[in-house]
């Protein structure tokens, strides 16, 4: 499991469009976000780099 940390988000919407980013990735198992902690949680074979390209082509501030 790897957690990322994610500035901007501010509802459950943002958590949404975070979590679909993250679900077409290659290799993901789950993904889900948390807007009140900041912080998005992906399981399986992922690539750190694209995990944060991800959250922030969605919109979002990645920091791994």
């Amino acid at each position: 499991m790897t957690t990322i940390g994610v500035d901007g988000m501010s509802c459950t919407g943002c958590e949404d469009n975070v979590t679909d980013a993250l679900g077409e990735l290659p290799g993901v198992e789950s993904a889900s976000a948390d807007h009140e902690a900041g912080t998005a949680t992906v399981e399986g074979d992922v690539d750190i780099d694209a995990v944060v390209a991800a959250i922030e082509e969605a919109g979002y501030e990645a920091t791994a």
